[in-house]
């Protein structure tokens, strides 16, 4: 159980119907305290800001640390699928000792240009870098369209989609051994399990937004997805830190009662 943080580090702030939830660094850093000090949290992804903030109020002791590695394509941005590694490097969470490492792969078949094509390479690279240091890496793959009424970018939740991303991401770099895959439940979750049919590599779930503030549904998906072989855990941002109700506590113990 991931508690992920890394979300303001590329420019994406909002939390539910909360334009700039996530710019409140005091208030966030208190959401994460709180989760962290939850029975059950294994530990914390996020960026390098967060993270030393972390480090200092002591709240990463004995916790799993994973940092974020591309936070170049920000949200909203005409680069966004071009998403630079602007954040940890290989050397850096070797040398921090932190457990791990996370990179964010978007890809845009009907993009103009060579954004995604620099991204894959890049993450490539990543790959290679962090088993290079056997250190492990998730990542978190999606094929993403632009909306034709407003030119913003989505992720396809179908499952034609995600099970696309996971054979591209299960074949990056010169080896998958340090590989895991941090991956959406599906729009449809009664097709979840031949989506996760596409590669052998160890995953974990990612929240995203809670649709129509339906909580309880969200779990129900969560708790169906985790039951699959490959599935080893939670890795949950922005619905346990800024809940429904916001009830952080309450929240986050129910996730990790999934598992």
């Amino acid at each position: 159980m991931i508690i992920a943080a890394d979300h303001p580090a590329r420019g994406a702030l909002a939390a539910g119907e909360r334009a700039h939830a996530m710019a409140d660094r005091a208030d966030l850093l208190e959401r994460l305290c709180l989760a962290l000090s939850r029975p059950g949290v294994d530990g914390v992804l996020a960026s390098a800001d967060v993270l030393d903030d972390l480090l200092l109020l002591g709240a990463l002791e004995d916790k799993v640390v994973i940092g974020s590695m591309n936070r170049g394509g920000l949200a909203g941005a005409s680069f966004e699928l071009d998403d630079r590694f602007t954040g940890y490097r290989p050397d850096d969470l070797r040398r921090l000792g932190f457990d791990a490492g996370k990179l964010l792969l978007r890809i845009g078949y009907e993009e103009p240009g060579e954004g995604s094509v620099r991204t894959l390479e890049a993450a490539a690279r990543a790959v290679d870098g962090m088993a290079e240091r056997q250190l492990p890496v998730f990542v978190e793959p999606f094929v993403s369209r632009r909306d034709p009424a407003t030119g913003a970018l989505r992720n396809d939740l179908g499952a034609d989609a995600v099970t696309r991303s996971l054979a591209i991401a299960s074949g990056l770099g010169g080896t998958s051994a340090y590989t895991w895959l941090k991956v959406p439940v599906v729009d449809d979750p009664d097709t979840m399990a031949r989506v996760m049919e596409t590669s052998t590599l160890p995953a974990v779930l990612l929240g995203g937004d809670i649709k129509d503030g339906d909580q309880d549904a969200t779990y129900e998906k969560w708790r169906a997805a985790l039951q699959l072989p490959t599935v080893q855990g939670l890795v949950v941002g922005r619905s346990l830190l800024y809940p429904p109700g916001d009830d952080v506590a309450a929240a986050v113990d129910t996730a990790v009662g999934l598992l």
